[in-house]
């Protein structure tokens, strides 16, 4: 489908940068296959633009200055060492749980759900890790540890079950003065099964201030007299899931990218790529495309006159499909000027859900023309 979509979006951006008039409805059929193969139900409005993650724009701009010369696979996320074309950080939809709980004196406990339908289903998940960071230094902790347990949710709780019987212990880690602000696990098992209907619970995470002078004794007093200062000092936390996927209809390995060249400006009527700038802002897509904010996509046109030259790459067919229009013009037309190879960019948006999304998208270049 994307070779097909390619030229009739490109037509539809020039046309709409250029043209006081068009087919309103012809351009929408074509925005939403073009969205549809970027797995978008709709274009994207993002309520909030949360910041994109550092990881997503060293990935972004390492894609965007392979050229021919490298040997980088473009359907492999290096930094994981796994296979993929697509990496989002999903955000946490959960919240915090208000009710106590007996086991976990004076503690924060959170919901954690990831929406793992933002997922196609052709798509082969490859790496998903969950990254949990404090917003604050862990310095400030002072006579304190911070623990962490993360549990899996493995069913609805029912009233009057214990949360013991329907969870399990995924994590349990202190965190003292001077530990990094952040805890990573590797849950990719655990989000292919959410990828299953009615398998995805969430999670919960419970955070505990302890000091440590109640990790060697046990005295009431001393928990009592912290306790209230506990909440205070809990570090806020920001929780995200990072998924790696790949989508086997839109990636193609080992396929280099072309070095950048100008193209010829002298003006022929024969077939050869022309110049074509998308500008994402003409057509009102830069609220949720992030990167880039445009680039140059080409377009192929000219004739393709008889005798074809060997540099208007026709095929055997063009060939003699122009031998026969030379004696029969109006009966049999020339070959097509068509795109003979194209090379792919990378795009950095926000999907339907907020989510941030890096993607690796094939033929959205124009790099030679030929007769077809």
């Amino acid at each position: 489908m994307m070779l097909c979509v390619i030229p009739n979006l490109l037509f539809l951006m020039s046309s709409l940068s250029s043209l006081t008039f068009i087919d309103t409805e012809n351009v929408n059929v074509q925005e939403k296959l073009f969205l549809s193969s970027m797995g978008l139900s709709s274009r994207p409005k993002p309520s909030h633009q949360a910041p994109v993650p550092s990881l997503l724009w060293k990935l972004f701009e390492k894609g965007s200055t392979q050229t021919s010369t490298s040997d980088t696979d473009p359907c492999v996320v290096s930094e994981y060492g796994v296979r993929g074309n697509i990496v989002r950080f999903i955000q946490d939809q959960g919240s915090l749980i208000s009710a106590p709980a007996v086991h976990c004196f004076n503690c924060v406990r959170k919901h954690l759900f990831f929406n793992m339908s933002v997922l196609e289903d052709v798509e082969q998940l490859s790496f998903a890790q969950l990254e949990m960071k404090f917003k604050q230094d862990l310095a400030h902790l002072g006579p304190h540890v911070f623990s962490v347990d993360l549990y899996r949710v493995l069913r609805t709780t029912l009233k009057g079950v214990t949360h013991e019987s329907s969870r399990k212990l995924l994590l349990s880690q202190s965190l003292g003065p001077g530990a990094h602000a952040s805890v990573h696990i590797n849950l990719t098992d655990l989000a292919e099964t959410w990828r299953k209907p009615g398998k995805n619970y969430g999670m919960q995470v419970e955070l505990q201030l302890k000091h440590l002078s109640n990790m060697l004794q046990e005295d009431a007093y001393v928990e009592s007299t912290h306790s209230a200062v506990q909440i205070a000092q809990m570090p806020e936390l920001y929780t995200s899931l990072v998924v790696v996927s790949l989508n086997p209809l839109q990636c193609r390995s080992r396929r280099k990218r072309s070095a950048a060249y100008y193209l010829p400006v002298t003006p022929s009527n024969v077939c050869k790529p022309r110049r074509l700038y998308i500008d994402f802002k003409d057509v009102g897509w830069q609220d949720w495309i992030i990167a880039p904010q445009g680039y140059l996509a080409n377009y192929c046109h000219g004739e393709c006159p008889f005798p074809l030259s060997e540099s208007l790459n026709g095929t055997n067919h063009a060939i003699l499909q122009t031998l026969v229009h030379s004696f029969d013009p109006k009966g049999t037309p020339q070959p097509c000027c068509v795109p003979i190879k194209l090379s792919p960019i990378s795009m950095l948006y926000y999907d339907n859900n907020d989510n941030v999304v890096l993607r690796h998208y094939e033929d959205m270049v124009v790099d030679e023309c030929g007769c077809r």
